[in-house]
């Protein structure tokens, strides 16, 4: 079967991978650099198990700047192009998406689209209705950065939104190709498939926040965050997973999917929802403020990268962290070996570890490792397990 993936992040690089073993797989892209590199075998972003696929197997996988020679006889074509939530419009801008949406029926191909993007509750009715279209449904992606390919070989749960053949069809896709047996497969309408992606991310920002809440309340208070948490945590009901306290979510996902599941509640009774967004400005004042509380002369930044394993740092809370403080008038500098820029959000970007630790008198550190440990009595850190 010939399948075309339109956009290569995370979502799409990760499902052209995994098809590209039993499948014919066309990937497009509008930057020429990440179409090269993905014709090298060269992965575009940091994802383990994309680069050992990449090493050791034989894809049948092409990138290409070209749309049509991307959508040409594909039976199905994966629309994963980013949908980033634009704060003065109050939604996510979704013209990327409805951009291949229109390409793809200018063609007039006999194909069907399958929406990968984060999108708002209704998008594919609305599309539906708007080009008078019936080919096009929508499947929500579960994947972490870094582990995007992982995700994909052993799926939570797979999610497809419609009830008909083709969406079994897509379903087995997925199934056929994935390392997990069993995966639970569950098939409904777009809307409350789009309505699963919200709250589903929603609900993990807001155990993000509940214990980021908890260790603000301990450290304030003068207690031991770690015993409280271990205690909360021995109730099977609450478990002892994703409870590891940070300056707050970010990446590629939480952020703008929370705000736009708030945006959708537009006449809808609700106070959770707009508590779990404001709940993490209210965390980066709270870390900010213990750094200025220290009169530091200059603040390091150990890493913009949100976890372990990732090279991503869009929307990091780190960044909002920055901010405050440096409003303070503290000297603020980073230490990130991704990074290529000699300044970032107007801070010397120091590539020297060495030089880093000489220059700063106190270091923020999202998420501990070796080369910070050694130098411990100068870190401020909520991190508590050593883990994401």
């Amino acid at each position: 079967m010939k399948i075309a993936v339109a956009g290569t992040g995370y979502v799409g690089l990760s499902l052209a991978t995994l098809l590209s073993v039993k499948n014919e797989v066309m990937a497009l892209d509008i930057i020429e650099d990440k179409v090269k590199m993905i014709n090298n075998r060269v992965s575009p972003i940091k994802d383990e198990y994309i680069e050992k696929y990449f090493k050791e197997k034989k894809l049948n996988l092409k990138a290409t700047l070209d749309y049509k020679e991307a959508f040409k006889d594909a039976e199905f074509i994966i629309i994963s192009t980013p949908t980033n939530y634009d704060e003065k419009e109050g939604f996510f801008d979704t013209s990327s998406v409805e951009d291949v949406i229109k390409k793809v029926i200018d063609m007039k191909i006999d194909t069907t689209m399958v929406v990968k993007s984060t999108i708002p509750v209704g998008f594919i009715k609305n599309m539906k209705e708007k080009y008078n279209i019936d080919n096009i449904m929508f499947s929500p992606e579960f994947l972490r950065e870094g582990r995007a390919l992982y995700d994909n070989l052993y799926p939570s749960r797979i999610i497809v939104g419609e009830k008909s053949d083709r969406a079994q069809e897509f379903a087995n896709l997925l199934t056929e190709s994935a390392l997990k047996k069993d995966i639970k497969v569950k098939y409904m309408d777009s809307t409350e498939a789009e309505a699963v992606k919200l709250f589903a991310n929603t609900y993990l920002a807001l155990r993000v926040a509940y214990f980021n809440e908890l260790d603000t309340y301990a450290e304030v208070k003068g207690l031991n965050t770690n015993d409280i948490i271990d205690g909360v945590c021995l109730d099977p009901r609450i478990g002892d997973h994703y409870n590891n306290p940070s300056f707050g979510y970010g990446g590629y996902c939480l952020p703008k999917d929370t705000k736009q599941l708030l945006a959708n509640y537009k006449n809808v009774p609700q106070n959770l929802i707009e508590a779990i967004v404001k709940s993490n400005d209210t965390r980066k004042d709270h870390i900010a403020d213990m750094i200025i509380k220290r009169n530091p002369s200059v603040v390091g930044i150990y890493r913009l990268t949100m976890k372990s394993g990732s090279d991503n740092f869009r929307a990091s809370a780190i960044q909002g962290v920055i901010d405050r403080i440096k409003s303070s008038g503290i000297k603020v500098i980073i230490y990130e070996p991704t990074l290529d820029k000699k300044v970032f959000n107007g801070c010397d970007v120091i590539k020297s570890f060495a030089e880093f630790e000489d220059m700063t008198d106190l270091v923020l550190v999202n998420r501990m490792d070796e080369n910070v440990e050694l130098i411990k009595e100068r870190v401020y850190t909520r991190d508590l397990f050593a883990r994401d």
